[in-house]
């Protein structure tokens, strides 16, 4: 398979210290990975849900030589007519079980509303076919349990998708949080905010609950699983800590409209290790839009989706910026614009389907996992009961969840 930047990046010169320490240290970096195996071999792949999301990783797998659309499936017409001008020699299905059914299919996208994401993802498992799932994985605990368990018992791929966990940039911010370099984590906080109403046009009134799903709490949970949930698992991650207690507000402040979840929410954690998650989302105001900013005692990191920089709590570094040649790297530290982090951001849904194909091609369970995922499902559930409860919410009152 063909990437346009390499998976990761060596540092163009190893010399660069900041505070008296060699950066290159910490900015560590794995090898570069070519998954195109020169095998010939193919995995066929059938998409369920091809809204905008699905449609989206139908056109990334044109780009990947060991991934070919065989199937799609939805239940509005136009969407099927739209997959068809996208994978024209692929089958379409009005029912995603006829599309399991499809002897031709190795592997499911399943990219519909998360309330559907547990019966369509253990459906598929029971087919034998490997599954990509978007997030937030499963809703309820039931539901993610016997996905674990399915996935735990047998030697199927299980891959979630929040594919950050792919992208090389997130990747080296794990290894620098990992390695020290900003001390021990204080906390971290997160937003993803957008000024629009989040609707989309719907031209018959039959298909508003079906195109407007997020609006619903029948399917959606709103800002939390639709969108911080990608936030959420990242705290994990680098906290590599459970969360203890939850507590948030919300509301339906802005946009009367009829919708059922809200159009702002915002949030606030506690994690076994003391590390404080603070969550804002509102759709009232875009400033700022994605960003996680994680405080260590020795500095901090900020990320956006594709670019990450690491502000130093050393007064000698800001003051100094003790650079070799790289550009404007003295110039940043003292207009405080932070220390760019040397990795690729962009493509992260691209990484994360080429995991999918060396996890299957390996018979190796990927980075952002079935275990990862239903982590991050039980945070996301337990948000949402803060947040609709207005009270605060503790992990050990929730079923226990048996990940191995």
């Amino acid at each position: 398979m063909k990437l346009k930047n390499e998976r990761r990046k060596f540092l163009k010169n190893t010399s660069l210290a900041v505070g008296g320490v060699l950066l290159s240290q910490y900015l560590l970096h794995g090898e570069n990975k070519n998954l195109d195996e020169k095998t010939g071999k193919v995995i066929r792949v059938g998409v369920v849900g091809v809204g905008d999301r699905g449609s989206g990783h139908m056109r990334l797998i044109k780009k990947i030589d060991a991934l070919k659309v065989v199937a799609y499936c939805d239940v509005i017409p136009f969407r099927l007519e739209s997959a068809m001008k996208l994978a024209p020699d692929a089958k379409g299905y009005k029912d995603y079980r006829d599309l399991l059914d499809d002897k031709n299919v190795d592997a499911v996208i399943i990219a519909t509303p998360y309330s559907m994401h547990g019966k369509m993802a253990l459906d598929t498992l029971n087919a034998g076919k490997h599954v990509f799932c978007e997030k937030t994985m499963i809703r309820g605990y039931t539901e993610t349990q016997k996905v674990l368990d399915k996935v735990n018992s047998g030697n199927l791929i299980f891959m979630t998708g929040h594919q950050h966990r792919s992208s090389p940039l997130y990747q080296k911010v794990k290894n620098i949080i990992d390695s020290g370099y900003i001390g021990d984590l204080v906390e971290i906080n997160c937003q993803w905010n957008r000024n629009n109403d989040w609707r989309r046009v719907v031209s018959d009134q039959k298909w508003e609950r079906m195109i407007n799903w997020r609006m619903y709490r029948e399917y959606s949970g709103g800002l939390v699983a639709e969108l911080l949930s990608h936030q959420i698992d990242i705290a994990n991650w680098y906290t590599n800590s459970q969360l203890t207690k939850i507590t948030g507000i919300g509301g339906i402040d802005f946009y009367k409209d009829g919708r059922e979840t809200f159009d702002n929410v915002h949030v606030n954690c506690k994690y076994e290790n003391g590390v404080t998650l603070s969550l804002s989302s509102t759709t009232a105001n875009a400033y700022g839009g994605y960003e996680i900013r994680i405080l260590g005692r020795k500095g901090t990191i900020v990320l956006s989706r594709e670019k990450g920089h690491i502000y130093s709590e050393n007064s000698r570094a800001k003051k100094q910026g003790l650079v070799d040649g790289v550009s404007g790297a003295t110039q940043a530290w003292e207009s405080a614009e932070g220390w760019p982090i040397d990795a690729d951001g962009q493509d992260s849904t691209m990484y994360a389907l080429n995991d999918f194909v060396e996890a299957i091609f390996t018979n190796q369970q990927p980075i952002s996992n079935v275990k990862t995922g239903a982590v991050a499902s039980k945070s996301v559930d337990i948000i949402l009961d803060a947040l609709h409860s207005e009270e605060e919410k503790f992990w050990k009152d929730y079923p226990k969840m048996k990940l191995s």
